[in-house]
């Protein structure tokens, strides 16, 4: 997944490959307690569970989480819009038809233009 553009006010992700959820937290910008709340409501984010229940994120859960934070905060999404946006056979679908449209309307627009200047 890759990192909206709207999270440049956040800071980089470190090189590490484990991350607690205090650090995720500053990450994120995003309390611990709210990401207790995301993990029971996001099936894609699974950190990684050891002693004590003690979780640690990976760099592709930051990704994931900052994404959440993303459509909920910055787009105005519910968390059930923004699952269903996460599910991905859907995004990923709704990404390439607009693609598509893009590609066409650019196609007619350049006909049009050379009409024009004849």
């Amino acid at each position: 997944m890759l990192e909206p553009g709207n999270n440049d006010e956040l800071p980089p992700i470190p090189g590490k490959r484990y991350f607690t959820i205090g650090e995720v937290s500053d990450l994120c910008a995003v309390k611990p307690h709210v990401l207790r709340y995301w993990e029971q409501e996001f099936p894609q984010l699974k950190p990684v569970k050891r002693r004590g229940n003690r979780r640690y994120y990976q760099r592709q859960d930051v990704l994931i989480i900052r994404q959440i934070r993303s459509l909920l905060y910055d787009d105005g999404f519910t968390i059930g819009g923004a699952r269903q946006r996460l599910t991905g056979d859907e995004a990923k679908s709704d990404l390439s038809q607009s693609q598509q449209i893009i590609k066409q309307l650019r196609i007619e627009l350049e006909q049009v233009l050379k009409i024009l200047r004849r």
